[in-house]
């Protein structure tokens, strides 16, 4: 039995009001990606962070290019 589990496979990315960030944690070094809105400042996660190609399948998935900013 799995509580609390969050599905944000459904979620649009709209780069006009959305900013694809990296949240790292300075404690655990845990990276997790997910969009900032712009008006809000609220962070959404999307995925886990554990590679090269966990942050490339993010990239592709959503269409980004370029630099991703890193928060901390």
């Amino acid at each position: 039995m799995t509580f609390l589990k969050k599905n944000h496979s459904d979620i649009k990315y709209d780069s006009a009001h959305m900013t694809p960030v990296i949240r790292c944690s300075i404690c655990t070094g845990e990276k997790v990606a997910g969009f900032r809105d712009n008006a809000t400042g609220k962070f959404t996660d999307v995925m886990l962070i554990k590679s090269s190609q966990d942050l490339e399948a993010f990239r592709k998935k959503y269409g980004i290019k370029g630099e991703i900013e890193k928060i901390y």
